[in-house]
């Protein structure tokens, strides 16, 4: 499952911008202004993007967000952001990951400026233990929320198959081909 950042509306984005870029899936990133400020993590309400995606229910995903380092100023390095869900849940299915708490996925890009595959891992984790498995079927929340100022997204990939261990490599992920 692939989102664009063209896909989400207005009313989705919390002190998150709109921006083009012609790297972007039809020209659009969203991203964040970079004052120099530090940004808190979960459960904190700092710049945010919401929306919603279909799962299946205990089957392991893998998260990767297509990011765009920014230009360090300050306290930020441009390159971070903090990812929750709805319905996500442990291998005791106690749920984790839940949105506005202190239990999130971190995907921190390089250092250097540009574009990366980033993955969405637990602290200090391997990537199996990065997978997230949802406790039912049907529409979850996906909640981003910037862990450095400056930076920005143009796609969210959600993959139980074709992408659980290896990110893409190509700049752009097809709909068709999200999985």
């Amino acid at each position: 499952m692939v989102v664009y950042a063209s896909d989400l509306a207005e009313d989705a984005l919390y002190e998150f911008e709109f921006w083009e870029d012609p790297a972007s899936p039809m020209g659009i990133l969203v991203g964040t202004p970079n004052e120099g400020g530090e940004l808190d993590p979960p459960p904190e309400n700092d710049p945010n993007v919401t929306f919603t995606v279909p799962v299946r229910g205990g089957v392991p995903y893998r998260c990767w967000i297509h990011m765009k380092v920014g230009t360090p100023k300050g306290w930020s390095q441009a390159n971070m952001v903090w990812v929750q869900f709805t319905g996500a849940v442990d291998a005791a299915n106690q749920e984790v990951l839940k949105p506005q708490t202190a239990s999130y996925l971190t995907a921190q890009g390089p250092e250097q400026q540009g574009w990366s595959w980033v993955g969405c891992d637990l602290a200090g984790s391997e990537p199996p233990e990065a997978l997230v498995t949802f406790r039912a079927d049907g529409e979850v929340t996906v909640r981003i929320q910037a862990g450095m100022e400056g930076v920005g997204f143009d796609q969210f990939l959600l993959s139980p198959g074709q992408y659980l261990t290896q990110p893409p490599t190509s700049a752009i992920v097809e709909k068709t081909t999200g999985g």
